[in-house]
């Protein structure tokens, strides 16, 4: 039988006994990962905003990514089953396939991986499928408060991601699987559940319904599926056309909701020069990372460091 002692130091003993014996010389410090309001999530919100300090905010598929990212500054941490596919290997893309319950996978690996590995300075926001004909949203939008999480996004997935002029969106949205629903989630979420809002839209038409209707209190203008690494799919815009698009989004958010935060993603908005670039040429907030801060860095450093290890040979 082993048995269990923990030292002075704190170290696990292994050994053989009898029976199994917990033995503790010092107090057991339990892991609470400390929360962050509404309220403070705003004032710090605002605060940036008043500042002119940019606002980042990034995905993050594992704990390890979402300490690392807290811990460089990130103002928020989003979690969704596009980023945990990354962290795995696939293709965002791959969470819009009936593969997986997307909401389930999100909560979980929020719950269990990134909650514990969070230290209080950045928020979380998970992003949910507001198209879940399974789950009832407002449970789904309590179990994130219950855990500490008090932000939430539309991109768990979105329907804005599907081409509004192909056979497949129209079949979509005629089962039901509309952006409304998203909309009324965003809206359920600010309005009655006191939550952080981070609405999202692929489109100019779907970011101004999002930004009219749900009133989200920071929106991201989705430019497309970023480019670069293994996965990353080149839509073909440059910089020059990434940064002109979203700030004509921008400009038409502002018209319905002149108090968002925006902040952009995607296509051409790669690297930091990518992101200063962004800065410099529109009227936003900040801007929103996702394989430009996980996948790609991960990629590229994971390559370089096995390859120089697997390229060593006997010395003669």
């Amino acid at each position: 039988m082993v048995r269990r002692d923990i030292n002075g130091s704190g170290n696990v003993l292994l050994g053989y006994g009898a029976s199994p014996t917990y033995s503790f010389s010092q107090p057991v410090h339990l892991m609470i990962t400390k929360r962050i309001s509404t309220e403070q999530i705003l004032a710090n919100l605002k605060a940036k905003v008043d500042s002119r300090t940019p606002i980042m905010i990034a995905s993050a598929g594992s704990g390890l990514v979402a300490k690392l990212l807290e811990s460089c500054g990130t103002d928020c941490v989003n979690t969704f089953s596009g980023a945990r596919l990354r962290a795995n290997g696939m293709g965002t893309m791959a969470m819009m396939w009936p593969i997986l319950d997307s909401n389930r996978q999100t909560l979980d690996y929020t719950r269990e991986d990134i909650m514990p590995a969070m230290q209080g300075k950045a928020f979380v926001c998970a992003c949910l499928n507001a198209n879940d004909p399974l789950k009832d949203m407002r449970m789904v939008l309590q179990e994130c408060k219950d855990m500490g999480v008090m932000s939430v996004s539309n991109i768990g997935p979105s329907i804005s991601y599907v081409d509004h002029d192909s056979e497949i969106y129209k079949v979509m949205t005629s089962a039901g699987i509309t952006l409304q629903n998203e909309i009324d989630m965003l809206r359920l979420a600010r309005e009655e559940m006191g939550m952080v809002t981070i609405g999202l839209g692929f489109t100019l038409e779907d970011s101004i319904a999002v930004c009219e209707q749900a009133k989200p209190h920071i929106f991201c203008y989705h430019a497309g599926t970023t480019k670069g690494g293994l996965k990353g799919y080149d839509k073909g815009l440059t910089i020059e056309q990434t940064a002109e698009q979203t700030e004509h989004a921008y400009d038409e958010c502002r018209k319905v909701h002149p108090d968002v935060i925006l902040v952009a993603h995607g296509a051409a908005m790669e690297t930091p020069k990518d992101a200063q670039f962004m800065l410099d040429n529109t009227s936003g907030h900040g801007f929103w990372t996702g394989s430009s801060t996980e996948r790609i860095p991960i990629e590229r450093a994971v390559t370089a460091a096995a390859s120089e290890f697997a390229g060593l040979r006997f010395s003669d």
